[in-house]
């Protein structure tokens, strides 16, 4: 028999039962396919670390750590050093059919909600937000589609089973849905609010993690475009 162990965490006004182990061996999901990717990115030179990333399918279950790290960009490139002569990105507004960055969320069934707590490194500031999924957009995940897949010069069945989310400043978390061959279309916009025990917890005396040069020289000179996101 399996066992599980259970944890409990607090947010504002939401208590997530955190199911550490594994139960989920034998159980039925609804899914047509093996599994479904949490994927985060950030408008240009507008950078996030992601403290945590907590997935609730529609069994209940809680899926603690699905994401962290830096998310997906177009500025600063991963191997860009010190400030360019031009700036080439925009941090105006959101990516035409975003993909993000991230991983699967393995033995998940379809997602109820997402929490993220993330450092908004541009302002800089910690923000959390409650991402409800709803049916429609669950529905939405479960429709096949046929497309044409450049990746393999082929028309294929696909499904929208990346689940994009957009990090912005002011604490904005904006969602998408998108498959490896199909268009990402919008599924809903959040505001999230001020995490009161700040970066890390509280753990690191209210210091973020650094911005890159480049993005402290975009933000000095365009600002935070605040209202395009």
């Amino acid at each position: 028999m399996c066992k599980c162990s259970f944890m409990l965490k607090t947010g504002f006004t939401l208590v997530l039962a955190l199911l550490l182990g594994g139960c989920t061996s034998g159980e039925y999901r609804s899914l047509p396919y093996d599994a479904w990717s949490l994927n985060f990115f950030a408008p240009d030179y507008m950078e996030v670390w992601i403290e945590t990333a907590d997935v609730v399918d529609i069994n209940e279950r809680v899926f603690r750590g699905a994401g962290s790290g830096i998310p997906a960009t177009g500025y600063p490139r991963g191997l860009s050093k010190g400030i360019p002569a031009h700036f080439k990105g925009d941090a105006k507004g959101w990516f035409k059919d975003p993909g993000g960055k991230g991983r699967y969320v393995t033995g998940a069934d379809l997602p109820r909600l997402v929490y993220v707590r993330w450092q908004s490194l541009a302002e800089p500031q910690t923000y959390e937000a409650y991402i409800e999924i709803s049916q429609s957009a669950r529905n939405t995940m479960l429709k096949s589609e046929n497309a044409f897949c450049g990746a393999v010069g082929r028309w294929k069945t696909d499904y929208r089973k990346l689940l994009i989310v957009g990090l912005a400043p002011g604490g904005i978390a904006k969602v998408w849905l998108g498959g490896p061959c199909l268009k990402s279309v919008e599924v809903t916009r959040v505001q999230g609010t001020i995490n009161p025990e700040g970066p890390y917890g509280g753990t690191s005396n209210g210091k973020h993690r650094p911005l890159s040069e480049e993005s402290k020289a975009y933000i000095e000179k365009f600002g935070i475009p605040y209202g395009s996101w």
